[in-house]
């Protein structure tokens, strides 16, 4: 499902219009974004947790020359489904 498909769902499931829907899915989208910039975390009851976690600098090698280069620290989102919602999908 891509993002024109999901808010085509969205739109269906919530009998909106689709510009509407559009409207909630990007502002949605936005405000997770946002959220995890600032370092807070973003938890949706039943369903998981956005987060950003840090990835430490480390080492790497280039694997064409084998040459040693330096890959500094970021930040990764991640996503955490809660206990029901893995319940749900193992039915």
């Amino acid at each position: 499902m891509n993002k024109t498909e999901l808010i085509a769902a969205v739109a269906k499931q919530a009998e909106l219009k689709k510009v509407d829907a559009e409207k909630a899915v990007n502002a949605l989208i936005d405000v997770v974004k946002e959220q995890l910039s600032n370092g807070e975390k973003v938890q949706l009851i039943g369903f998981g947790t956005f987060e950003a976690k840090e990835r430490s600098a480390r080492t790497a090698r280039n694997p064409r020359t084998g040459e040693e280069i330096s890959v500094p620290s970021s930040k990764a989102p991640s996503f955490k489904a809660s206990k029901v919602f893995k319940e749900e999908l193992n039915k």
